[in-house]
């Protein structure tokens, strides 16, 4: 029972913050501007034309970025539920699809799919254009100068000849660390958060039955999906949670080191499956691991003994002059552990997803776009052979990584409940070990 509430609690924190997350790629629709000079960006192919040629940068950002419905084959898509709330208009929800798809785009209470993400008309667009369903001529990108000189860019909806500016995608802290301030929230069930809902679902299942083998056969040899998951147990147990943590606390922990792993493996597998359920690249995602990171920050520092605090706060043995100094790099410390976890996990998968996609477009690249079909055979060839093997390497890493952050998660806790008397233990049994070899060999004396 612990460990599912475990899961459900890691899963609402994480979906939380992935659904609120900006995953905004840089896909370009092809109509680019020029600057007038005065922070404004003059357009320079008006309309709604479209570049057709290929650009690998922007396919690429398009399919490791986070979605609001699963794409099928390209035109054909899975929606997802939509939630989304504005302040003073009120609780708008439904289908993704009710927004339209790639060949005719909707707009409805002011909300317009951007390249697979949601995203509402500014508030300048007018009550008038808030509420309501108009069609969409086509989403604009520019790159405008702001006034403080820096460049940043921008999207349109071109709705009945007019161009309306987008807000962008809802951000969990409101657009004040990122991406400017939003008039909506979106609580939206995207591909990230379904794959993490299904990862926890199937934990749950999966526990559950393997429980259930633990009661039926008790006193007796595992069997059916026991015998499959008792290694993964024991070897994490004794791998991981006893070594690092101690055979005293490492049971009170347990539970939270295998949700950990479980559900970093899940969504890390889930990840490789190029179609549904599969396809989201969800510990790719910055706020994912984020999530994670700080959920094990919290379950290590709040179980943090006097002892480890006294030593992070005022370290003793020390001239106190320096204590100050040593009391800023320990409080710096608390921060920079959770924060490696968040990237090593979220920089090792997306570099992953990106090797595979570059190799990928190998194909298109040397076909130049399907002018050259000698050279589409040839970059076939070559990342075909490269992308079997990447995706050898990603099925390894994608065990790797849940591994890692599980030991590197129990040794910040086995380091915040570690016992006082548990370092003189280790410190007599060192003078012990060499007295002992003294007596045995007096030239060591």
């Amino acid at each position: 029972m612990k460990l599912l509430l475990r899961v459900m609690l890691l899963l609402v924190f994480c979906g939380v913050n992935t659904a609120l997350s900006a995953q905004h790629d840089d896909h370009d629709s092809g109509d680019h501007s020029s600057h007038d000079g005065h922070g404004h960006a003059t357009e320079v192919h008006e309309g709604c034309a479209h570049d057709d040629s290929y650009d690998p940068a922007s396919v690429i950002l398009h399919h490791i970025a986070d979605a609001n419905y699963f794409e099928i084959i390209h035109g054909v898509n899975l929606p997802l539920p939509l939630f989304l709330y504005a302040p003073g208009h009120g609780l708008t929800t439904g289908l993704s699809s009710m927004l339209g798809d790639d060949h005719h785009l909707k707009a409805v209470d002011g909300y317009v799919m951007n390249h697979g993400r949601v995203n509402r008309l500014a508030d300048s667009a007018g009550d008038a254009m808030l509420s309501g369903e108009y069609d969409v001529e086509c989403i604009l990108h520019k790159t405008e100068v702001n006034e403080a000189g820096k460049e940043k860019d921008t999207y349109y909806a071109k709705i009945n000849g007019q161009e309306y500016l987008l807000n962008a995608a809802s951000v969990g802290d409101g657009g004040l660390l990122g991406g400017g301030i939003t008039n909506f929230y979106d609580f939206s069930i995207t591909k990230n958060v379904f794959t993490m809902l299904l990862a926890a679902l199937l934990l749950i299942l999966l526990w559950t039955a393997v429980a259930r083998g633990y009661k039926r056969n008790e006193g007796q040899a595992p069997s059916g999906i026991q015998s499959l998951m008792e290694p993964f147990f024991v070897f994490l147990r004794d791998e991981i949670s006893i070594p690092m943590i101690g055979e005293k606390h490492y049971e009170k922990f347990q539970p939270f080191i295998l949700t950990v792993f479980f559900f970093i493996l899940f969504c890390n597998l889930f990840g490789l499956i190029p179609f549904i359920p599969g396809s989201a690249n969800v510990t790719g995602n910055i706020a994912v691991t984020m999530a994670l990171a700080v959920i094990a920050a919290i379950v290590a520092y709040v179980h943090g003994n006097a002892h480890f605090w006294g030593h992070v706060l005022w370290m003793p043995g020390v001239p106190v002059f320096v204590k100050p100094l040593l009391t800023v790099v320990e409080v710096l410390g608390l921060v920079i552990k959770p924060f490696s976890l968040m990237v090593r996990l979220f920089a090792n998968i997306t570099a992953g997803h990106i090797i595979i996609l570059s190799l990928v477009s190998l194909i298109f690249i040397f076909g130049n776009n399907g002018e050259s079909v000698f050279g589409a055979a040839a970059g076939g060839v070559v990342g075909v052979a490269f992308t079997l093997f990447m995706n050898c390497i990603e099925l390894l890493v994608a065990f790797v990584q849940p591994f890692i952050f599980a030991i590197l998660t129990a040794s910040y806790i086995g380091a915040a409940v570690e016992e006082h008397e548990h370092e003189h233990g280790h410190e007599g049994s060192h003078d012990v070990e060499y007295e002992n070899l003294n007596d045995s060999n007096p030239a060591y004396a």
